[in-house]
């Protein structure tokens, strides 16, 4: 699983011109899911991701993650993070897992942060055409992959 870990002070994911689910200051997160992509991926990201010490503490230090703060997060999938573009330059997604594989790990990931941020977790749809709207805040930006465990 890929992350793209944007902290926002507000961030929103429309469909067809409707709203399908905002938050304020919190972590916006895209994410993409491969073919080798587990229930173990989730186990691992989802935790790794509510913890984040990316918030500033009174001092200005970031120290506090997305769940000291009582910030929000918004989770879209965005199954091109998995894109190649190793040879010529239209990008391959093979590594993308197909929807029957990565709609039942999308789902399990959105309870786990669910279950770890002890709030809801509003999401945009899998599969759908999403316009998303962020304010970046810092700008801090992430990049994590369960592959790597980093």
């Amino acid at each position: 699983m890929r992350a793209l870990v944007q902290r926002v002070r507000s961030a929103s994911v429309s469909i067809a011109d409707a709203l399908q689910g905002e938050i304020g200051p919190g972590l916006l997160v895209l994410l993409g899911i491969s073919t080798a992509d587990t229930l173990d991926d989730v186990a691992w990201l989802a935790p790794k991701l509510v913890k984040l010490r990316i918030f500033p503490d009174p001092a200005g230090a970031m120290n506090c993650s997305v769940s000291d703060c009582g910030g929000e997060i918004l989770l879209v999938s965005q199954f091109t993070l998995l894109a190649s573009t190793q040879k010529g330059n239209r990008p391959s997604f093979l590594r993308a897992a197909r929807p029957e594989q990565a709609i039942p790990l999308y789902e399990a990931f959105r309870a786990a942060l669910i279950r770890e941020l002890g709030r809801p977790v509003p999401s945009g749809i899998f599969g759908a055409d999403m316009q998303v709207s962020l304010c970046n805040d810092g700008p801090v930006t992430l990049w994590l992959d369960s592959a790597a465990r980093e």
